[in-house]
């Protein structure tokens, strides 16, 4: 049997799960190949922690030069092109044939999508603005605290709730909670709409035990950076001191530009297979556009570019050795709130259930906590060789 070619682009928790169970799962003659722009694999939950300063780079950063399993080919370039037709990938340092791909590019933040965002707010959605963010908490001893959700759809649904519970903390903390407002803006209905209305609820009852103002479906049009205001579609107009955003997301230009986007950019993919309409290709994690019964659209998060990837990994290693794949994704789900004091809360369940996802929140306990910490920690070890880090 001649060698197979899989190429697996992006480097991110889809990516590098996929990448290490196909070269665990696959004889030395076929050829696994991780393509990303970046040898910086962030491990993107300790984010929040990043900006509070429990975390440095060092401690959630590996290179995926370094990963656990060595026979992994890495190529550092940028994805340019897919041709499904061709088998083909082009990227910045040249062309890759596969015959197997599997497309896990995630999102690309578009911050300039939202005029004067990228002046007015800090973008807590990456290392350095997360970082500049909680230099300012640090400092900041009134005033009116805004996290703003730019757009849908976006990465992490928790995650901006995460931040405004663990900035609540943190000015409790230092004292000055009392003279500082902290408001939550966001086009949602609900946090976290897909997973139902009874957890949105329980999300919004924690901000308001906590005196976080919810304000919800609110399109932001524009920020005054100049003003430090907000604008809101209807004329509103929401004023801060201090602005943690979540820039608007876009589909990655390769994948947009290919035959496998559907009109918003996103790849529509089977739901259990996470197959493509192009043979021998897949999508998975946030690059993937997986519609749930009830209409609404799977929700881009971590827990399930792992869960995909293992399928689809699983699947392509029986697909070589002439075996009939059988692995499907079934749609469970879960997902960490941190939620200050050294407590989280826990989201978990079925997001594939008829006629709507059934997903529970567990309120915050030191136990999640304690499971997110042991989460982070059996990631980076799982896939990454440790190295002595500064």
């Amino acid at each position: 049997m001649s060698g197979k070619r899989i190429l697996v682009l992006g480097g991110g928790i889809g990516g590098v799960a996929c990448a290490t169970l196909l070269r665990q799962g696959l004889a030395p003659e076929h050829r696994v190949t991780l393509v990303d722009r970046s040898d910086a694999h962030i491990f993107a939950p300790a984010m929040p922690w990043l900006m509070l300063g429990l975390r440095r780079p060092a401690h959630m950063v590996r290179s995926l030069e370094d990963l656990k399993e060595p026979a992994i080919e890495f190529v550092r370039a940028c994805v340019e092109a897919v041709d499904t037709e061709r088998r083909k990938v082009v990227t910045s340092t040249g062309t890759l044939d596969y015959d197997y791909l599997v497309v896990a590019l995630g999102v690309e933040l578009a911050p300039e999508k939202l005029p004067g965002l990228s002046e007015g707010a800090f973008n807590v959605y990456e290392m350095d603005g997360a970082a500049a963010m909680g230099a300012e908490l640090r400092e900041i001893d009134s005033g009116r605290v805004v996290v703003l959700v730019s757009s849908l759809p976006f990465k992490c649904p928790a995650a901006p709730y995460e931040y405004a519970l663990l900035i609540d903390d943190y000015l409790r903390k230092r004292g000055v909670r009392p003279r500082i407002e902290l408001e939550i803006v966001t086009p949602e209905k609900l946090p976290m709409a897909v997973a139902g209305p009874a957890l949105g609820a329980e999300v919004v009852r924690l901000l308001r035990e906590r005196d976080i103002r919810f304000t919800n479906e609110a399109a932001a049009e524009a920020v005054d950076a100049g003003a430090a205001r907000i604008r809101l579609g209807g004329g509103e107009e929401v004023p801060y001191d201090l602005l943690a955003a979540v820039p608007p997301h876009a589909a990655p230009r390769a994948l947009s530009n290919s035959a496998l986007a559907g009109p918003d950019g996103w790849a529509p993919v089977d739901a259990a297979t996470l197959a493509s309409e192009s043979a021998d290709v897949f999508v998975i994690g946030d690059a993937a556009a997986v519609r749930l019964k009830n209409g609404m659209m799977l929700p881009k998060a971590g827990v399930f570019a792992h869960a995909q990837a293992k399928v689809v990994a699983w699947n392509i290693i029986k697909a070589v050795k002439g075996v009939p794949p059988d692995s499907r994704f079934t749609g469970t789900g879960y997902c960490f709130l941190e939620a200050g004091g050294s407590r989280a809360a826990f989201a978990k369940g079925d997001f594939y259930a008829e006629p709507d996802p059934q997903v529970r929140l567990y309120r915050p306990s030191i136990v999640w906590h304690l499971g997110k910490l042991l989460f982070e920690k059996w990631w980076l070890l799982t896939f990454f060789s440790e190295k002595k880090r500064k």
